[in-house]
């Protein structure tokens, strides 16, 4: 079983991250989509969960809520895009992982037994960060995140 993490798209699906999510059985998209167009494509591939980022201003982005919470395989995710607006105590909550973009930087981190995921741009490459995405795989109820560099 594997979820596809991606963020801060800014309005270009690639290719390579369209091949790298393939497979996936849902995809969490955390922000930064940069239109509807991103959404659709990924949707091809997989059911996507996608919050709206800062830059998610247009009618489109409307729907998106500023916060999800995605149920998958007895894990539950919450996604956002910025992590300094968190706004619950996730290990409280129940919460296996925390999805979240905005810094364009890749991280995965424990925090008390709670998945910190970043996955990174797979947008337009900024400055000299690379471009990525993100996977995660449950085994035997477990977690195993991994970042996949595109570029």
């Amino acid at each position: 079983m594997a979820i596809g993490v991606i963020s801060d798209t800014h309005g270009l699906l690639r290719a390579e991250a369209r091949e790298a999510l393939r497979g996936c059985e849902l995809i969490l998209h955390a922000g930064d989509a940069g239109s509807a167009e991103v959404l659709r494509g990924l949707q091809r591939i997989a059911p996507v969960v996608a919050v709206r980022g800062n830059v998610d201003i247009e009618t489109w982005a409307k729907r998106l809520r500023p916060t999800e919470i995605a149920a998958f395989n007895k894990q539950t995710f919450y996604i956002l895009h910025r992590i300094a607006d968190l706004d619950l105590k996730p290990k409280a909550a129940g919460i296996a992982a925390v999805i979240y973009g905005h810094s364009h930087q890749p991280s995965i981190e424990w925090r008390d037994g709670v998945l910190f995921f970043n996955p990174g741009s797979a947008g337009p490459r900024r400055f000299a960060l690379p471009v990525t995405v993100g996977k995660i795989k449950i085994v035997a109820g477990e977690l195993h995140p991994e970042i996949i560099q595109l570029l």
